[in-house]
């Protein structure tokens, strides 16, 4: 039964570390495609299908991320009583916003100014574990009930607005507010849904207790995932609740599957949520026995994605700010007062898709023994108790 309890881990380590990476592909675009400046990869009418592939493949990051973000918090919660899981829930979920709005968010932006400040996922993933933390204590089946009731209903709340609302656009409608001295904020990750998500991952982390038979959990899975993404197809095809921006018919068939692969994300739409967290079920279904090398690289990342993300944004951010000096627009354009991809002086700037992708796997190939050398570090320290934040 221990052996069964290792490989269950490395699954999930597995999943976690291609989220990283695939992750990394969408923030390098962001950063040195030549095209993010002038429309949205998603526009049917001026996308193609590379382009549109690479930010499609990565809507699965953030979803995968929240679920197993759940599946962590139980499998912790097994070695700790209920208040002690909610204590650590608290404490890690108010360090994950506060990493945010201060971290992350000067990784974005490099401006001492702090002139923008979305609220991305790493927000919404501490506001999360808020919640997670007060809903562990209900009765285990009625986590998974509520978590069914927002995923399913919360385009309910769809034609709900309140004009300049911070508490409504935080919870359901994605906005910008001017705030402090006229610094822009944004609820890039309205939490609702984000919430169901992560206490979802938390009812099916059960299914990794040694008592669980890895085949049950992985028929089940398989199952779900095959369920999620039959009912995806079929409530977009009715193209009614769901998802508020419906898919329409274009004048090539090629344009109408951009279109009806795109729900809405922010925030996440039902159809967008039966999408991904189907593909997420049936991989975690169908992968607890893979091994080889690309699977051990893989798990390096999935072991620190924390260490990982931080890293990660500051690398890419960094290698654009030489880019833009090696192209003639300065390293100081890349000072930013807004999102990278809205500052019109970048015009002109960047690189062709291919060899984003070339930046791209040399952002993680760089990222790897930095990974590798952290996780061993944590590896061979479990009594320091920050490591666990980290």
């Amino acid at each position: 039964m221990e052996k069964i309890a290792i490989q269950r881990i490395q699954s999930l380590d597995l999943l976690k570390g291609i989220v990283m990476v695939i992750m990394a592909l969408d923030h390098t675009r962001d950063y040195f495609h030549y095209d993010a400046f002038f429309y949205k990869s998603s526009d049917p009418l001026q996308t193609d299908a590379f382009i549109y592939f690479t930010r499609w493949i990565t809507h699965f990051c953030a979803p995968a991320f929240c679920l197993l973000a759940g599946v962590s918090a139980y499998l912790v919660g097994m070695r700790k009583s209920k208040k002690e899981l909610s204590i650590f829930l608290l404490k890690r979920g108010i360090w994950l916003v506060l990493v945010e709005v201060v971290i992350v968010n000067f990784g974005w932006f490099f401006n001492i100014h702090f002139g923008s400040i979305p609220l991305g996922i790493i927000w919404s993933l501490g506001i999360s574990m808020l919640f997670l933390a007060a809903m562990i204590h209900l009765p285990f089946k009625s986590i998974l009930w509520c978590s069914l009731l927002i995923i399913f209903g919360h385009n309910l709340l769809d034609n709900i607005h309140f004009e300049d609302n911070l508490l409504w656009a935080i919870l359901h409608e994605q906005s910008r507010f001017t705030i402090l001295g006229g610094r822009k904020l944004l609820t890039a990750y309205p939490i609702i849904p984000w919430v169901g998500v992560m206490s979802l991952g938390y009812y099916f982390g059960s299914f990794y207790q040694k008592t669980i038979e890895p085949i049950k959990r992985q028929k089940l899975f398989t199952l779900i995932g095959i369920g999620a993404i039959v009912l995806f197809v079929v409530v977009r095809g009715i193209n009614s609740y769901g998802n508020p921006n419906h898919w329409q018919s274009y004048d090539t068939i090629l344009q109408t599957l951009f279109s009806f692969f795109n729900p809405r994300k922010y925030p996440p739409s039902l159809t967008f949520l039966l999408m991904t967290l189907g593909i997420t079920f049936l991989f975690l279904g169908n992968s607890e026995k893979l091994k080889g090398r690309l699977v051990n690289i893989f798990r390096v990342f999935g072991k620190v994605p924390f260490f990982y993300y931080i890293l990660h944004i500051y690398l890419i951010h960094l290698s654009a700010m030489l880019l833009a000096q090696l192209t003639g627009f300065g390293w100081k354009v890349m000072l930013l007062k807004r999102w990278v991809t809205g500052v019109p002086e970048l015009d002109g700037y960047g690189l062709h898709l291919s060899w984003v992708y070339v930046v791209w796997i040399g952002i993680v190939i760089s990222l790897y023994p930095l990974c590798k050398r952290f996780g061993q570090y944590k590896l061979d320290h479990k009594e320091k108790w920050w490591l666990g934040y980290l």
